[in-house]
């Protein structure tokens, strides 16, 4: 233990200890711009500094540790003068409107400027302008980035593709993509980890809300909305409500205030998905396709996205199954547009997850019959979910908690748990070893597959099952860089398994990039445990035994991998 006297409060702490996380341990927060934990430990913004006594020079508290006899002071005259010059030299080479950015009220520049009451600039504004396609669901605006390298750390060391690299010298260093590509030829997953990371507004998912707003005014349009499992962990989040209040049902009158036709909880397509991606792999395990790769989950687009680009020869051990998203849009167009006895064209889906690389999946095309187009026509984040019921003036604590329209209302526990790494495999797991013995096994007897963090186990968690003579391993991975470790390790033939899930965001879809931004927080394990929580407590937990899914299948697509839930649920992965 070290003895440390920081703004005249005498503490000890464990050596190795940074002065920052000293000073937060006895209630002195130290303001930061560039700081991620074991990410992003460079001192690039110099807004961390403190005073220590008998040295001339301030010293960074991010990545400096304490020492025996240490006196610091953190708000001295000197270390505010100082902090108060580093960001106004900030503020010189950032776009200010606040007013139009999307993190305005949500910005750790903003409120540094603010806490110092930084009322105007006194040097020369100049700004970088860089072109940017703003078609493109990820979108960079370099007048706002202030070189903190956050996104450039976070996409190389956490998610392993280094989409991000830093340019030039001096005052004119800027961050662009890496290899000197444009973003779409880039080899980026729209996992969208860089937004969530950023600080400021510099990088934000592309605002489909306009899109929205203007299907909903119009007459001919009907406005099908469908809402994630991992929405409804955070989306209260922003609006002050508690996970308890932040209900799903919510959700759903927050819509119909809004103007929207039919509301739908995706957790109905989950276990559609589960019918058809469990089917398959029986299917596909009996006849031996996996002896030498297993067969990978397909419901992440940032891990389709990844898997393409960087290990191409692994596509045809992909599941072929849509994801839920696309599943819910496929049936809308069909199965649904008959219900109501309209046609295709007049619906208008709107899909509302947790993810950035969503938006870009919805280009997927549909082609059954007499329609053409896309599954679903609008993807918004959960961000872009709460934009919009502020926009509207809905005030969140005088909504009501209302079921989702019908036939497609029931959802199960098993559906639920989508969100969270590991739940799609526990999932059909459970629908798995129904189909085999013909009754269910204990509804938690597969939960050895949930993680038990993202740093443990390197993001694996690893289990295996016997089910009579039948031995199944299984693993289930978060975040891109521990997939690659992971691919590159069946690669070798070192591990081998039947069935693999990837979730290329750290903790699942709960922690996507279209979550709500808390600046140094990390919240997807506490958000996955939200959902683990609400199986526990669900009525159904098995995705066979949803009713409107058996019924659908009754009345429309005959049974699970049949020749019409091809054509519809079922999509063929090109490298």
């Amino acid at each position: 233990m070290v003895n440390v006297t920081i703004d005249g409060k005498k503490i000890q702490v464990r050596e190795g200890t940074t002065i920052m996380d000293a000073a937060a341990r006895c209630g002195i927060p130290i303001p930061s711009l560039c700081y991620l934990k074991d990410i992003n430990e460079i001192a690039a913004c110099r807004v961390c500094v403190v005073e220590l006594e008998g040295k001339e020079r301030l010293i960074t508290s991010c990545n400096n540790v304490v020492a025996e006899g240490m006196v610091l002071y953190t708000n001295s005259p000197k270390v505010r003068r100082h902090r108060r010059k580093i960001v106004e030299l900030l503020l010189s080479q950032h776009d200010c409107l606040c007013a139009t950015c999307q993190r305005s009220g949500n910005c750790s520049l903003q409120k540094i400027a603010n806490d110092l009451n930084i009322l105007e600039i006194p040097f020369h504004h100049t700004l970088e302008h860089q072109p940017w396609n703003k078609n493109f669901p990820l979108l960079r605006k370099s007048e706002k980035c202030i070189k903190c390298m956050r996104c450039v750390q976070i996409c190389e060391k956490v998610q392993g593709l280094g989409i991000w690299t830093v340019e030039g010298t001096g005052s004119r260093v800027t961050i662009n993509v890496s290899g000197r590509k444009t973003i779409e030829e880039a080899d980026c997953s729209l996992c969208g980890q860089c937004i969530t990371h950023c600080p400021v507004g510099a990088l934000t998912a592309r605002d489909d809300t306009e899109k929205v707003w203007e299907a909903i005014e119009d007459p001919d349009k009907i406005v099908v909305a469908q809402v994630a499992p991992a929405v409804r962990t955070a989306w209260g989040e922003e609006l002050g409500l508690s996970p308890e209040e932040a209900t799903i049902g919510r959700i759903m009158d927050a819509l119909k205030r809004m103007g929207v036709d039919y509301a739908f909880d995706t957790v109905f397509s989950a276990d559609l998905t589960i019918m058809e991606e469990a089917s398959e792999f029986l299917e596909r395990f009996t006849k031996g396709e996996f002896k030498d790769r297993p067969m990978f989950t397909s419901c992440c687009p940032g891990w389709i996205r990844f898997v393409k680009t960087q290990f191409p020869h692994m596509v045809k051990y992909l599941s072929t199954a849509k994801s839920p998203q696309q599943m819910f849009g496929a049936v809308m167009k069909t199965y649904y547009a008959q219900k109501l006895g309209v046609d295709p064209e007049r619906i208008f889906t709107v899909s509302i997850m947790p993810c950035v690389a969503k938006k870009a999946e919805r280009e997927m095309e549909l082609f059954y019959e007499e329609y053409a187009g896309h599954d679903v026509d609008a993807v918004l984040t959960t961000r872009e979910l709460v934009r919009m019921i502020r926009s509207a003036h809905i005030r969140p604590e005088g909504l009501n908690d209302i079921e989702s329209d019908s036939p497609m209302r029931e959802g199960t526990g098993a559906g639920v748990i989508f969100g969270a790494t590991g739940g799609v495999m526990e999932a059909a797991l459970r629908t798995a070893y129904f189909a085999l013995k013909g009754k269910n096994a204990p509804a938690d007897a597969f939960r050895a597959v949930r993680s038990l963090g993202f740093n443990a186990n390197n993001g694996v968690q690893e289990a295996e099952f016997k089910i009579d003579d039948l031995v199944l391993r299984t693993a289930a991975v978060s975040g891109l860089g521990n997939t690659r470790a992971l691919l590159e390790r069946i690669d070798r033939g070192e591990v081998h398994y039947d069935f693999v899930e990837v979730m290329a965001c750290p903790g699942g879809c709960v922690g996507g990039g279209g979550q709500p931004i808390h600046d140094g927080k990390e919240l997807a394990f506490e958000r996955g445990r939200q959902l683990y929580y609400l199986d526990a407590g669900a009525r159904l937990r098995y995705s066979h035994e949803n009713p409107d899914v058996k019924a659908m299948y009754e009345e429309f697509f005959e049974k699970p991998n049949s020749h019409k839930a091809h054509l519809l649920l079922h999509t063929e992965h090109r490298k």
